[in-house]
């Protein structure tokens, strides 16, 4: 879900928005599919044991561990994003109490980049973006192709600042 035009502010408009990298969901697929097999197989075996009651109560905490393991991660994932536009940076997150963080793109003191060695493989990595507050910078984890945001991003705070420092 990118950020709506609504909250645009006037002369802004957005450059990139992004999500975190998807083998965030690695984990909630092999749940999915171990949650899948599992509860399938204990179905299986299961029968008519019970009058059908026992196959219906594998088949119940199957659903429950799939929803609560795997569509919710997904769902969380759908819905945190990063945009940066024209003048600031804006994380947004939250399925049904949605919360974000703004940083003007002239208040950024410093960005860098981190990757270890699974996210040089998967091209991905964590941006940290500093301000000039005593608040603790922003952490963007896991950012699918980290060498353009980061580039994209700097060349951003370098306008924004030389705009800001231009005489009148």
């Amino acid at each position: 879900m990118a950020l709506s035009s609504k909250l645009l502010m006037t002369g802004e408009d957005v450059v990139e928005t992004t999500r975190t990298h998807v083998k965030v969901l690695l984990v909630p697929l092999l749940v999915l599919l171990v949650v899948s097999f599992v509860g399938g197989f204990a179905a299986a075996q299961a029968g008519d044991a019970g009058d059908g009651w026992v196959r219906w109560g594998v088949v119940a905490v199957s659903v429950v561990l799939v929803l609560w393991f795997s569509v919710l991660p997904f769902v969380r994932w759908l819905l945190w994003t990063y945009t940066l536009t024209s003048m600031r940076i804006v994380e947004q997150k939250g399925i049904l109490t949605r919360e974000g963080r703004v940083i003007p793109l002239s208040r950024v003191n410093d960005v860098s980049f981190e990757k270890n060695l699974n996210d040089r493989i998967l091209r991905c990595g964590t941006l940290i973006v500093h301000t000039a507050s005593e608040e603790e910078g922003l952490f963007l984890r896991d950012i699918p192709r980290i060498e353009h945001f980061h580039r994209t991003v700097s060349t951003l705070v370098y306008e924004s600042h030389r705009r800001r420092d231009e005489p009148l």
